[in-house]
């Protein structure tokens, strides 16, 4: 199966951009999109072949995600289940027969790591969530996770050591995170590779001189990392800040 996990910073923008093209180019059996920056009234998407399950933020605008599915799921929630982190349409999961199937978009530490508090505690409570998943069956997860893992996985880490996605506190939830049975597809394929990154700031025409982050990822349960055939970062794709990432897993 083929999976792919863009974050489009607003749908709405990103398919002025080339979205739809590569949408199709694609043939995903699952598409999923996070900041989708719109309600379920703004947008009207033509994707035939695909079911498509959407959950949008209480604030209009912000945060979002999205799946599209080639084979209808038995069951779709949304959240994790717990009031205080499911107003702002951050997770989709999607039951298979033999598997799980997740989307998420991390909150952001933000400027001066103003929400690195509630960060920690959504860390917690996302791993809690995907290892009762795992209990039950294999887990794919994907998204924009907000962090790069290590100092290979960004083009400056000297310089970036106390900024938002690269402090040592939101790093060690991740490493907490693989260590509870997950494994990072695109590592696990390619440990030692360099200059691969999935998210260009705006600024200073980072994207052109690729300076950018990994923060985009594919993971799954651990009992199936060996059925992984292929991870893939698309820095070819442009439409928005982040590129899309890839997976393709005999599940």
């Amino acid at each position: 199966m083929k999976f792919v996990s863009w974050n489009v910073n607003g749908i709405r923008a990103c398919r002025k951009k080339g979205f739809d093209e590569f949408f199709e180019s694609a043939d995903a059996d699952i598409f999923a999109i996070q900041e989708t920056k719109c309600q379920p009234n703004q947008i009207d998407m033509d994707t035939p072949g695909y079911e498509q399950h959407w959950y949008s933020a209480e604030k209009k605008g912000y945060s979002g995600t999205a799946i599209f599915c080639k084979t209808k799921p038995l069951n779709v929630t949304f959240g994790i289940g717990i009031g205080e982190h499911d107003n702002e349409g951050r997770v989709i999961t999607a039951e298979y027969e033999s598997f799980y199937f997740v989307t998420c978009y991390t909150p952001n530490s933000k400027n001066e790591l103003l929400r690195l508090d509630y960060r920690m505690v959504w860390e917690d409570e996302f791993r809690k969530y995907l290892k009762k998943l795992d209990e039950k069956k294999p887990v794919i997860f994907c998204g924009d996770l907000n962090v790069a893992h290590k100092e290979i996985d960004l083009k400056n880490p000297d310089t970036n050591h106390r900024n938002a996605g690269f402090t040592d506190e939101e790093r060690e939830k991740f490493t907490n995170l693989l260590a509870a049975g997950f494994t990072d597809s695109f590592r696990y394929l390619y440990p030692d590779k360099t200059e691969a990154y999935s998210w260009w700031s705006y600024r200073m025409r980072a994207r052109d001189r690729n300076a950018g982050w990994r923060i985009d990822y594919f993971c799954v349960s651990d009992r199936i990392k060996d059925k992984i055939k292929a991870a893939a970062i698309r820095s070819d794709i442009f439409g928005s800040d982040h590129c899309p990432v890839e997976l393709e897993i005999d599940i």
